[in-house]
């Protein structure tokens, strides 16, 4: 098994590519890499979402604790250096420092594979500022759902006042996948037999958001 004991993951993320029109009209548009170059970390990547669509738009900055994230359009952000396999804890803490004019979601992916391909592959968890979270899974230019926008009161709703901070968490075991918002099991589901989950772990962005990475971690799981 290859997984990190930790990562506090040093984001100052960010290559450019785009992905698809994400989540809350979700991302079923396909995505496709940005030709514009930009200055990026070692060994860090993103894909934006829809041709045309500028990475200069998505800002990372270093911030203690963690990393400050600002995103024009939407993307995943990963190194290659973040890898997971077997059975194994994603978390997550993340703070919505201004409230969106939309619900616009944010959270992390697992078993990312091809993410600079036409046949990418991963599976997600968001939340947005409503109090809702997804469950989804990307594949190549198709998208299914597999646990829709759902409301649940573990998660702290964005407010007009400022900055709320979630924790999310994925356990991943090798029957059963466990979503977690702030200490609190949210959903419990049988692992489909389509999905992989080896590979990159990373962020889920989506548009217009502001946004503090204060941790990303990955721990195996006895």
């Amino acid at each position: 098994m290859r997984v990190p004991a930790s990562l506090p993951i040093i984001l100052a993320l960010l290559i450019a590519v785009p992905v698809s029109a994400q989540d809350d009209q979700d991302d079923d548009d396909d995505q496709a890499q940005s030709e514009e170059a930009v200055e990026l970390p070692p060994g860090w990547s993103l894909r934006l979402d829809k041709p045309g669509e500028q990475a200069a738009d998505v800002s990372l900055r270093l911030m203690e604790p963690g990393w400050h994230v600002t995103t024009g359009p939407a993307a995943i952000m990963w190194s290659d250096a973040h890898h997971a396999s077997g059975a194994y804890r994603v978390e997550s803490k993340i703070h919505l420092t201004r409230p969106s004019r939309r619900a616009e979601a944010f959270g992390v992916f697992m078993g990312g594979s091809n993410l600079t391909e036409d046949d990418q592959d991963y599976l997600y968890f968001l939340i947005r500022q409503d109090g809702r979270y997804l469950v989804k899974h990307r594949a190549g230019a198709e998208t299914h759902t597999i646990v829709p926008w759902t409301e649940n009161e573990a998660i702290v709703h964005g407010s007009a006042e400022g900055s709320v901070a979630n924790t999310l968490a994925v356990e991943v075991g090798a029957s059963e996948l466990a979503f977690y918002v702030n200490g609190q099991e949210v959903q419990r589901i049988e692992r489909p037999d389509y999905l992989r989950t080896d590979g990159i772990v990373g962020l889920r962005v989506n548009h217009r958001l502001d946004l503090h990475v204060e941790s990303l971690t990955v721990a195996a799981l006895e």
